[in-house]
């Protein structure tokens, strides 16, 4: 109820109501002398009617009394507010209904939209994958070979390291041991695979025992799952439950490079994997189970074991840039999976910097589907040269296959060729440690005519920068089959001892994840190679380990003059004595006083010992002896800041070379003094401590049982190491040619480096540690470096190492 505003002496009325249906107005208590009458119960008169009565203007009535009453304001925004939340109940509950059930409206074919990746998709599991809702299925994709290949080889998707893997198998930081099954009689192996058995066998995590194996490979080959080829092993299924240890593939590893067949090419397996780990090529992102499987790169039963081609950018030139922008030289398939990526390469393809070119000619039936363009394209694919054209090309177009992955991946690497990727959902190889932003780019494949301004956009220097990481990833990890495999190991065992796992930053830089061995330390700068990343400089002392064969029987003996020489320098920090003669050592007394610690261990009269990381070690830098080798404090000195300078190489005095006979076809040492040289001996060297734990715990024990057995050899395998790590020759220092004591004439005991046979062995040992790297590591050099001022023609008082003139 409300009140009117009145007139003058016009008393006031008390308005009850209103009749919307008729639009007038209820009324009560109306004066008598107005002329109205008093009404009892309620009156109906119109709004003007009220207003003339009361001396009102009408449109007093029109700004006040039109409102609605707070009655009728209130239903109305109760009702609004009921209607509102209906619509919203609808909305969410048909949008809920429809996530659950998959329900998919209806869309034009040829109008590709975003399709929403649900959070709550782990609900109910779609055998279509979010990638193909997204790009659409291919036409002979079917749901029930998608569901076959789900249930065959994904029945374990949800495992991790933490539920699918029996950490109590690996005990301690040597209880990572790797298990081979033996291949049964009759078994058909391929090359490929031989050569992923044989370089898990050769390794230093190969165990024959079972009982002490972390990891199991199988001995069946599981390479080729493709059932039209002839490598296909039928029958898995039930022979690797026949494994006494096969435990629902726990603690397996189960390598894979070709997984379905035609036309689909599914990533069934053909039996089921249980809760072993993956290590597949073309691997979906899909299906890859992250911190469990691993994804390895597609490469060709050619592939070397061991070694492998270096890459072949020899230097970095400025611009970076080649002839060509962008290459692509391959086949393309008319039919089946794949085919929408590859044929529609040529609409890129303008002759000049931007070479594409398909060939419809390869398999048995390619005549029967060929196309308008196939006689085209196979006239125009025959113009160009595939080696001239990887050469001579900036980026390479990496295309997928049949499946995700490709030949053309590796062979980018290698050439130094930028890969382009258009291969949507490829898990890419060894992706959870390699940062492939660095040296690929990865494109999209329905984008594929945004692919040439990509590429044009690139920068310079980031071209500079790709392109050495292309080398640095291929030399490091996919050089040959040895390094696919070794990684695939220290990937897993990096995932079982998390605590003292490599970072991402020792995965992708310089010398590469497999020759950091965390278990040394998971600090940067304790290893040599990190020092210019960390921008600090080595320590300022040394440690001096001298190698003692020859029993101690007169002061006057080189290793008493050795040890006066080394203690002078005022960066040496301590000196151990490595004995390793038949008889025991002197006692402390008949060692001279020196200035500095003096320690004494026994060397187990093994050769090898020398270079065992002794915990007495505490410096950087080592400075390797021999008990007979002449120098002076300044070239200790002089050598010391050389190599403070170069810490990640060898770098001393006696240098040594090697060459490859033609005639013999093997590789030769020589002692002569030449311009080059491509070791630097030990006998009288700097390099750091790190490589003491590389060579007793990197090389194999064979290498070292061969050094023990010819008390030779040793200084050419640390040489062969420090080289592999760097990539870079030793470093040379002076013109010192000679640095041995020689006998007198009186002695009657030959010197081990003047017998012949001495020369003999080494020309084999270098054989034999090359056949084990797989190639040549040594490096040749031309390098010598002698301090400022050396036997120039000025007063000896500006010179700093004025005694080197005289050695």
């Amino acid at each position: 109820m409300r009140k009117l505003e009145r007139a003058e002496n016009v008393p006031l009325i008390t308005l009850i109501g209103r009749r919307d249906e008729d639009h007038t107005l209820l009324v009560r208590r109306v004066p008598a002398r107005l002329g109205w009458g008093s009404y009892a119960r309620p009156r109906a008169f119109s709004p003007h009617h009220v207003c003339s009565l009361l001396k009102l203007p009408a449109e007093s009535w029109r700004a006040k009394g039109e409102r609605r009453t707070p009655m009728q304001a209130r239903k109305k925004y109760v009702l609004l507010g009921l209607c509102t939340c209906c619509w919203l109940l609808l909305f969410y509950w048909g949008g809920l209904h429809e996530r659950l059930l998959g329900l998919v409206t209806h869309r034009r074919a040829e109008v590709l939209r975003p399709w929403p990746d649900w959070l709550d998709r782990a609900l109910l599991p779609a055998y279509s994958s979010h990638a193909e809702l997204q790009n659409g299925a291919g036409p002979s994709d079917s749901p029930a070979l998608r569901r076959q290949a789900w249930n065959s080889i994904y029945k374990d998707s949800r495992c991790r390291m933490e539920t699918c893997f029996d950490f109590s198998r690996c005990h301690g930081r040597d209880g990572f041991r790797v298990y081979v099954y033996p291949p049964e009689k009759g078994d058909r192996v391929s090359e490929s695979y031989r050569k992923i058995l044989a370089s898990v066998a050769e390794s230093r995590y190969y165990t024959s025992d079972p009982r002490e194996a972390c990891l199991f490979v199988l001995g069946i080959d599981t390479l080729d799952r493709d059932q039209l080829s002839t490598q296909f092993v039928p029958n898995v299924d039930e022979r690797i439950r026949g494994y006494p240890l096969w435990n629902d593939g726990r603690n397996h590893v189960v390598f894979n490079l070709y997984s379905g067949t035609w036309p689909n090419y599914t990533e069934d397996l053909g039996f089921n994997i249980g809760q072993a780990i993956l290590a597949k090529a073309s691997l979906n992102t899909e299906h890859f189970r992250p911190g469990f499987d691993v994804s390895i790169p597609l490469f060709s039963k050619e592939h070397p074991q061991k070694g492998g081609e270096r890459g072949w950018l020899l230097r970095n030139t400025v611009p970076p840039k080649r002839k060509y922008l962008l290459m692509f030289k391959g086949k393309r398939y008319l039919t089946g999976i794949g085919s929408d990526t590859r044929n529609a390469l040529h609409h890129i393809h303008n002759g000049k910097d931007i070479i594409s070119l398909t060939t419809c000619r390869h398999g048995k039936d390619w005549e029967k589907h060929k196309d308008a363009r196939c006689d085209h394209d196979n006239q125009e694919y025959e113009r160009f040269d595939y080696q001239e054209l990887l050469h001579n090309s900036t980026f390479c177009l990496v295309p997928r296959g049949r499946r995700l992955g490709s030949f053309r991946f590796l062979e980018s690497l290698q050439a130094a060729c930028i890969p382009v990727l258009l291969s949507n959902g490829w898990e890419l190889p060894f992706s959870d440690v390699i940062q492939w932003n660095q040296a690929v780019i990865e494109g999209d494949e329905r984008l594929l005519l945004q692919v040439p301004s990509t590429v044009r956009a690139v920068g310079v220097d980031r071209v500079l920068a790709l392109r050495q990481r292309t080398q640095m990833l291929w030399e490091a990890y996919f050089s040959s089959v040895d390094k696919i495999v070794l990684t695939t190991l220290e990937i897993i065992k990096d995932r079982v001892y998390a605590h003292i796992s490599r970072n991402k930053f020792m995965w992708n830089s310089l010398p590469g994840g497999l020759l950091v061995l965390p278990e040394y330390s998971i600090h940067l700068a304790h290893y040599p190679f990190y020092y210019l990343n960390l921008g600090v400089m080595p320590g300022q002392e040394f440690t001096a380990v001298i190698h003692a064969t020859s029993p101690l029987v007169s002061q006057s003996q080189p290793i008493m003059k050795l040890l006066q020489v080394v203690s002078k320098s005022k960066y040496c920090s301590q000196i151990i004595i490595l004995w390793n003669s038949e008889k025991p050592p002197p006692h402390r007394s008949k060692w001279p006083p020196m200035p500095v610690p003096l320690v004494v261990t026994d060397g187990r009269r093994k050769t090898s010992s020398r270079f065992l990381p002794h915990v007495a070690i505490e410096t950087e830098a080592v400075l390797s002896l021999d008990e007979d080798s002449v120098l002076l404090t300044s070239e200790i000195n002089f050598a010391f800041h050389v190599w403070r300078s170069f810490p990640e190489r060898i770098v001393g005095y006696p240098p040594r070379s090697h060459f490859w006979d033609p005639v013999k076809k093997i590789w030769g040492y020589t002692s002569k003094w030449t311009n080059e040289y491509s070791i630097v001996l030990t006998g009288a060297a700097f390099y750091h401590r790190y490589y003491h734990y590389l060579f007793s715990h990197y090389l194999p024990p064979s290498l070292r049982a061969l050094v023990d057995r010819s008390s030779n050899c040793e200084d050419i395998l640390m040489n062969f190491l420090v080289s592999s790590v760097t990539h870079l020759p030793p470093i040379k220092v002076a013109q010192r040619k000679q640095y041995k004591e020689m006998p007198s004439p009186q002695s009657t005991n030959m010197a081990p480096w003047a017998n012949p046979e001495h020369f003999t062995q080494r020309q084999e040992c270098i054989n034999t540690f090359a056949s084990w790297f797989g190639y040549m590591p040594l490096v040749h050099s031309q390098l010598r470096l002698d301090p400022v001022l050396f036997k120039d023609h000025v007063s000896v008082l500006r010179k700093k190492y004025k005694d080197l003139e005289r050695a």
